[in-house]
């Protein structure tokens, strides 16, 4: 890869720095809960910061690393709002106010960028003195992209149930009540924990499985560490905001886990030919090279990406506008009131109102 001049790659960390800085103060001092228009600018704003970042990687080190960098973020973006699932299901479960979920978020936010820091690292190190673990890469991102296809759900509706938050919960004093965003507070004269730090540490066990999956598909795309983890950077800023702005629209992707567990697939099959093609292990071929493994471009990577997440995007929109206008259909015929719950609340008040008839 070409080098990058050291002031565009300490440049580059300091502007996200500052910009995540400013961020972080603007949350801890004003709480509350972002109007779509507010998650929609700040979302347009880190959007289109990725876009002119992309720019300046294309001009300084050309198409092949600047695709790479569009093609990590990318994927890294799509996984990141496959996870809003899970972060809305955890505020749910354990009833975060609204006010304070901007807070929890953007913790969540830098105890992913550390984890994924270590991640990066640790990966980088590992990968320029062992070729033969791309093998593994590629083999665990299909069995993740299996799981993905596969997954019904349920280990996500139970986000948060583990040994590990059911073990602090019995240990440590804890309130029934949240106090603002605090962690600590006083409950009849003894400090005690609030609900909010097991909502901090779930959300950290979340952010560090998310790494595990995360890492090994963008190592897929590009083995340059720099671009792996300004991609991740890049995906983590304005996540919080897309979290508000997307909302109840985050039910109506429902091809998201499919598209992602494609692309997974074919990162995993991309990371397995290159091991294949750098292949040093003495039980494969001898421990020769295997020359007629390819070498996936990088804009094909791209392009497949690209078209897999616009492909489930309108699939998604598709389908719930079907599922919308059957709903409404029903409605009009009075199929709904074959509903249970409906039939229970028709029969409550045909009985309240036989009682009042009764004690007239």
């Amino acid at each position: 890869m070409p080098a990058l001049p050291l002031w565009f790659e300490i440049g580059t960390f300091v502007v996200l720095g500052i910009i995540l800085l400013f961020d972080l103060l603007l949350v801890v001092k004003r709480p509350h809960e972002p109007s779509m228009k507010e998650a929609g600018l700040w979302v347009a704003f880190y959007v289109g910061l990725a876009l002119v970042f992309a720019a300046l990687m294309f001009t300084f080190t050309g198409p092949e690393y600047g695709g790479q960098f569009v093609a990590g973020w990318i994927t890294e973006y799509s996984l990141s709002i496959d996870n809003l699932f899970v972060f809305i299901i955890i505020m749910a479960r354990f009833s975060v106010p609204r006010k304070y979920q901007q807070e929890v978020l953007m913790v969540g936010i830098i105890i992913a960028l550390i984890l994924r820091g270590i991640f990066i690292a640790l990966g980088a190190a590992v990968i320029e003195n062992f070729s033969w673990i791309f093998y593994i890469f590629g083999a665990f991102l299909l069995y993740t992209a299996y799981k993905q296809a596969t997954d019904s759900g349920e280990d996500e509706e139970h986000a948060g149930d583990n040994k590990l938050i059911g073990k602090l919960k019995s240990v440590l004093p804890m309130s029934e009540s949240y106090d603002g965003n605090k962690v600590r507070t006083v409950v009849n004269g003894k400090k005690v924990f609030t609900p909010m730090l097991i909502v901090f540490v779930t959300i950290g066990l979340t952010d560090l499985l998310f790494a595990v999956d995360s890492i090994p598909a963008i190592f897929g795309l590009t083995q340059s560490a720099f671009i792996v983890f300004t991609a991740n950077i890049f995906a983590l800023m304005g996540l919080r905001q897309l979290y508000f702005l997307l909302g109840g629209l985050m039910t109506r992707l429902i091809y998201l886990k499919h598209a992602l567990s494609v692309i997974l697939a074919f990162i995993g099959v991309k990371l397995i030919l290159h091991a294949m093609h750098v292949n040093e292990l003495p039980f494969i071929n001898g421990g020769e090279h295997i020359e007629w493994a390819p070498e996936i471009p990088t804009f094909v990577s791209l392009a497949v990406i690209v078209a897999t997440i616009v492909i489930a995007v309108i699939a998604s929109l598709i389908r719930s506008r079907v599922i919308d206008n059957a709903a409404a259909e029903s409605d009009a015929k009075g199929e709904i009131a074959d509903d249970p719950v409906v039939d229970e609340e028709l029969d409550q008040a045909a009985g309240e109102a036989g009682a009042k008839d009764y004690r007239r």
